[in-house]
């Protein structure tokens, strides 16, 4: 493989691991804001904006921490034939099917980037008491799924490293 290939393999895996390991650390925030949440509703006047704040929070980690997880190979497999596969064929399956992935992030990401501009130039506000703007929780998704679809193209480059025999 060419030296800026692997390069651009491991710059993403290091970007991906840095904001995974930062948006781990959104858990903490997510349970603060929610137990807060639920110490007002049960001895004050309930808060209005501690759920929508745990849906935004949520939606952060969960696509921060994406590629993260595609990286440590923690997302969930139909491992019914796969497990017994040698490395070259799964390699093989893996580089024919990353299309699919692929272009489903990529029409996310289309959608979402759309729907980023429309937020921001609109000013859109989520509907409710509380009425927090749109935008940057529709931000952080695009930037998660770019990280993601980073993160396919890396796993690409390996396995067709894989398939001619060599190592990343």
């Amino acid at each position: 493989m060419p030296t800026i290939v692997i390069r651009y393999v491991h710059w993403v895996e290091r970007w991906n691991k840095r904001i995974g390991r930062m948006a781990m650390y959104l858990l903490f925030v997510l349970m603060a804001v929610l137990l807060w949440g639920a110490i007002s509703r049960a001895f004050w006047v309930p808060l209005r904006w501690t759920d929508q704040m745990g849906q935004f929070i949520l939606a952060g980690y969960f696509m921060l921490g994406g590629a993260y997880a595609l990286q440590m190979d923690s997302a969930v497999r139909m491992d019914v034939f796969y497990s017994n596969w040698s490395p070259r064929t799964k390699a093989l399956v893996d580089a024919i099917t990353i299309f699919a992935l692929l272009f489903y992030l990529g029409v996310l990401l289309w959608g979402g980037v759309e729907s980023a501009i429309y937020a921001l130039e609109y000013g859109e506000r989520k509907s409710g008491l509380w009425r927090p703007y749109m935008a940057p929780v529709k931000i952080v998704m695009c930037v998660g799924n770019v990280m993601m679809l980073l993160q396919c193209t890396v796993f690409f480059i390996r396995d067709i490293a894989t398939l001619r025999g060599q190592k990343i």
